[in-house]
């Protein structure tokens, strides 16, 4: 093992990447998904065999999907963004109310005004972040609570119906190539951009970086306040997509839109192996941790599990997860610190 971790040139590309595929936390979690959907099937088969099963299996998690990746960036930073959820409300009944006063409005349009709205708001708390040198956990709470209330102002007791919006909208909500669903389809490309960006370009490893060590990242002169405001504005630039996914996809939104999702989303990367601590992680386990979240939401009920049970088993999801990685990192650590003495 020591002479691996110092010459791992050793070992062939395909034997590397057998190993990494092998040991890696997505791999797993794909494993607890197929049994999970697995067992379901075996108690009720309409899970998966039913009518439109197969499609809301794989439509349920996109909202959610979106709403990891960008958190996991954020994370990866060593930061967090809790106003995600309240900037897709902000989102969502923007895109109702842009159609009620532009009925024509092309689709396009709609994407592309929710995009640039989350990137405002998301350029906001990238500001207070990396300029006001304040913790990310104190300016997206706040962020969260002002956001929400903004929506709840505008708002009020009103909400945006499905007749409100135009049929080719809404059919985005349940259209599918082949058996796969559109909007399922646009949050994988959206994952696919992302993860690529991270795992090859340059920016994407400066932001590994600045999250495993801030203050030596600054001093190696890497651009840490702009790839922090650029991980923020990018978190609210997929929730502000994400709310145009969430009026395609549920046709009628009000003030309460998206409450409880920036739980679930900060939830879906952790257990997608992002290290809560930064530096570490991928937006691929993200996006399994979501679509393994909403999973357990569908399933649970249907193998008679309670409630409160349901809300348990994620919880030991998460605290399991933050526990192996710091199994991980401490392991890690111990086998660096033996092939430098060795």
């Amino acid at each position: 093992m020591t002479d691996q971790l110092v010459e791992p040139s050793r070992l062939s590309p395909a034997r590397r990447a057998t190993r990494t595929v092998l040991r890696s936390r997505e791999l797993a979690i794909v494993i607890v998904l197929v049994l999970l959907i697995g067992g379901t099937t075996i108690k009720t088969d309409v899970f998966l065999f039913s009518e439109n099963s197969w499609r809301d299996l794989l439509l349920t998690p996109s909202i959610l999907m979106l709403l990891a990746v960008g958190e996991a960036v954020v994370i990866i930073t060593r930061n967090v963004d809790l106003s995600v959820g309240s900037v897709l409300a902000l989102a969502a009944y923007l895109t109702g109310r842009l159609f009620i006063a532009q009925p024509g409005l092309p689709v396009g349009a709609v994407f592309v005004i929710g995009f640039l709205a989350g990137a405002v708001l998301g350029l906001v708390n990238g500001v207070l972040v990396s300029f006001g040198k304040v913790p990310a956990l104190v300016i997206t709470l706040g962020t969260l609570y002002i956001y929400r209330g903004i929506v709840l102002t505008w708002a009020g007791s009103n909400r945006v119906n499905a007749s409100d919006l135009p049929d080719g909208f809404l059919a985005l909500g349940t259209k599918t190539y082949g058996s796969i669903p559109v909007l399922t389809v646009i949050a994988v490309v959206v994952l696919a951009v992302v993860g690529y960006y991270l795992y090859t370009a340059r920016g994407g490893r400066e932001l590994y970086a600045i999250g495993s060590e801030p203050d030596a990242a600054l001093l190696f002169g890497l651009p840490v306040r702009r790839r922090v405001l650029g991980a923020f504005v990018l978190s609210g630039a997929l929730a502000g997509v994400g709310g145009v996914f969430y009026a395609a996809r549920y046709g009628t939104i009000s003030s309460g839109a998206g409450l409880g999702l920036e739980l679930q989303a900060v939830a879906a990367a952790v257990i997608g192996g992002v290290a809560i601590f930064g530096g570490s992680g991928t937006v691929w386990g993200a996006a399994l941790g979501a679509v393994l979240l909403v999973t357990i939401n569908r399933a649970l009920p249907i193998l008679g599990i309670s409630e409160f049970w349901q809300q348990a088993v994620v919880g030991l999801l998460i605290l399991g997860a933050i526990v192996l990685d710091r199994v991980l990192a401490a392991r890690t650590a111990r086998r660096l610190a033996d092939a430098r003495e060795a």
